[in-house]
C-alpha cells in the first residue's frame, strides 16, 4: 500500500486535485470548471457551492486513476487568496463570494487607511481593492441586512475544509492577504479588527500551513471519496503553496511564475516591507519564514492577446500540423534579433500592479517602422513582459533578497525562446522545474509534511522538486537589453500622465 498526498486547489476559473506520492510523482489529476460571475463592471463573484461540488468531481477524476481513495493519507488545501466567502450561524453562504479581482472596494480601501493609519507596519501591506478586509465593509456599508447574519469570514480554501471537515480554520500565509492579519506576528490583529469594528469570532483560528487543522468527515469522505479521518492541513494561498510546489523555500532561490499574470517571488527570513509598497509581503507556508512578491497583471496574458487578436494564420496553421500555436509564434520571434531592432512592448494591457500600482497604464508598442515584421512585435511582446518582470526583481534585491537560480514555472516557461530571453535580460540562469502542476502540488507536499512524511517543508522540496533545461545570459545580449530597458523604464514615465488622460 502506497502513501498518497492529496492537493487540492480553488482556482478563479476550476478546482484542480492531485494525486502524489512520496517520491513526489503525480500518479492522479482532476479538473472540474465553474463559472466566473461579473454582475456589475469591476464585480466579480462565484457561488462557493460551485467548489464544493467542482471538489467532488475533481477528486474522484484523480482517484481513479490510482484506484481509488484508500491510500490517500493526507489533504493539503491552496488557492486563490483574498476572497469572502460570508456564512450564517448555521453555516450556510450568506451570499456569493468576492473575489481577488473584484474592484468594487475603492472608497473602503480608504475608509480603512483612516481607520487604521499604521496599518502597513502591522500587516506589512496597504489596503487594496483585491484583499479581504475591504469586502467586509463593503457588505457593512452596502448589504446591512446579509451583514447583520454574518457568523464566520472564510477565505476560498477554507471553505472548503469547512465543507470538509466541519471545522472553521485558516493558515498563515493566505490570512496575510486579509488586511486583518499581523504579519511578523502570525496571528489576526485585534488592534485592526477591533479599529475596524470586525468581530474576532469571526476570524477561524489561524495555523501554519502544514499543521494539520482537521480531518474529514464522514460527510466529507462520501462527498470526495478519501476515508473519513483523513488529516487535513492547513495548505497555503496560491502563491505560497506554488511556490512549496517548485522548491522557492529558501533564501537565494528564486521563482517566476508566467500565467496569465506574472510572479516574482522569494523567501525571506523576516517581514521585510517594500518602502515603495509596490511588492507583497506576506508569511510563507514554511513556518518562521516570510515571502516577498511583485505581480505584473498581463504576462502569459500579453503573449495570450496577441496571439488571439493577431495570429488567426498560426493558429490555422497550428490545427492543420497538430501543434500549438504558441510554439509557432515562440519559433518565429525565435528569428528576430536581440532587441527586435527597437520594436518595444509596454505590457500594460489591464494596468499594472508592480511596481507602478497604475490601473490607468495602457499597452503600447512604440517604434514601429517599415522594417518590423511579425516576428519582431512577437519577440517585442515577449521582451517586455522580461522588462516587466525584471522591475520586481529590483524592487527585491533592494529589500535585501538575494537572486541566484530562478526557477520558472506556468506556461510561458514551456518556451525555450521567452526563457532565454528572461535570462538575458535579467542577468541571472533560468531553469524549468520537472513538475510544474501549480499550487495544487505544493499543496500535497505540505499535506505529506503534515503526517512526517518528511519532516519538514524544506526537506519535502529537496526530496522531490527536481529541476531541468537550464537557460544562462549571454553577456552580449544582456549588454543590448540594458539600454532597451532604460528606454522601457522612461517610456512608461514619459506615458503616464497621457494615459490617464
Amino acid at each position: 500500500m502506497s502513501e498518497l498526498f492529496l492537493g487540492i486547489d480553488v482556482g478563479t476559473s476550476g478546482l484542480k486535485a492531485l494525486a502524489v506520492d512520496r517520491d513526489g510523482k503525480v500518479l492522479g489529476r482532476g479538473l472540474a470548471e465553474y463559472p466566473l460571475h461579473i454582475p456589475m463592471p469591476l464585480w466579480a463573484e462565484q457561488d462557493p457551492d460551485d467548489w464544493w461540488a467542482a471538489a467532488a468531481t475533481a477528486v474522484h477524476a484523480a482517484l481513479r486513476e490510482v484506484g481509488g481513495g484508500g491510500d490517500v493519507c493526507a489533504v493539503g488545501l491552496t488557492g486563490q487568496m483574498h476572497g469572502s466567502v460570508f456564512l450564517d450561524a448555521d453555516g450556510r453562504v450568506i451570499r456569493p463570494a468576492i473575489l481577488w479581482c473584484d474592484q468594487r472596494t475603492e472608497a473602503e480601501c480608504h475608509e480603512i487607511e483612516e481607520r487604521v493609519p499604521n496599518l502597513v507596519q502591522i500587516t506589512c501591506n496597504p489596503a487594496l481593492t483585491g484583499f479581504t478586509a475591504p469586502k467586509v465593509l463593503w457588505l457593512r456599508n452596502h448589504e446591512p441586512t446579509n451583514y447583520a447574519r454574518v457568523h464566520r469570514v472564510l477565505l476560498p480554501k477554507d471553505f472548503l475544509r469547512y465543507r470538509l471537515t466541519g471545522v472553521a480554520a485558516a493558515e498563515v500565509s493566505d490570512a496575510s492577504g486579509t488586511s486583518l492579519f499581523d504579519v511578523p506576528k502570525r496571528t489576526w490583529s485585534g488592534e485592526v479588527l477591533d479599529r475596524l469594528e470586525i468581530p474576532r469570532e469571526w476570524m477561524a483560528p489561524v495555523a501554519e500551513s502544514a499543521e494539520v487543522t482537521a480531518r474529514v468527515s464522514s460527510e466529507g469522505a462520501r462527498h470526495i471519496g478519501v476515508p473519513e479521518g483523513t488529516p487535513v492541513v492547513g495548505g497555503g494561498g496560491d502563491q505560497a503553496a506554488g511556490a512549496v510546489g517548485v522548491g522557492t523555500v529558501r533564501m537565494g532561490i528564486v521563482s517566476t511564475a508566467i500565467g496569465t499574470s506574472g510572479v516574482v517571488f522569494t523567501t525571506l527570513d523576516s517581514p521585510e516591507v517594500d518602502p515603495a509598497l509596490s511588492a507583497h509581503t506576506f508569511c510563507h507556508a514554511v513556518p518562521s519564514k516570510w515571502h516577498v512578491m511583485g505581480v505584473m497583471l498581463a504576462a502569459g496574458g500579453s503573449l495570450r492577446w496577441y496571439r488571439d487578436t493577431f495570429c488567426d494564420a498560426e493558429k490555422k496553421l497550428a490545427v492543420e500540423q497538430g501543434r500549438d500555436p504558441y510554439d509557432l509564434i515562440s519559433e518565429q520571434a525565435a528569428t528576430a534579433p536581440t532587441g527586435s531592432e527597437g520594436l518595444i512592448f509596454l505590457p500594460y494591457l489591464t494596468g499594472e500592479r508592480t511596481p507602478h500600482k497604475d490601473p490607468a497604464a495602457r499597452g503600447v508598442f512604440f517604434g514601429v517602422t517599415l522594417s518590423h515584421t511579425r516576428a519582431h512585435f512577437a519577440r517585442a511582446v515577449m521582451e517586455g513582459v522580461a522588462f516587466g518582470l525584471r522591475d520586481s526583481y529590483g524592487l527585491l534585491e533592494n529589500m535585501g533578497a538575494s537572486i541566484g537560480e530562478v526557477r520558472a514555472s506556468g506556461g510561458g516557461a514551456r518556451s525555450d525562446i521567452w526563457l532565454q530571453i528572461l535570462a538575458d535580460v535579467t542577468d541571472r540562469p533560468h531553469v524549468r522545474v520537472a513538475v510544474d502542476e501549480g499550487p495544487a502540488y505544493g499543496a500535497a507536499l505540505l499535506a505529506g509534511v503534515g503526517v512526517s512524511a518528511w519532516p519538514t517543508v524544506e526537506a519535502a522540496c529537496d526530496a522531490t522538486v527536481r529541476t531541468s533545461d537550464g537557460f544562462r545570459p549571454n553577456a552580449e545580449r544582456h549588454a543590448v537589453y540594458e539600454s532597451r530597458y532604460r528606454l522601457f523604464r522612461n517610456l512608461y514615465q514619459d506615458l503616464k500622465a497621457r494615459f490617464r488622460e
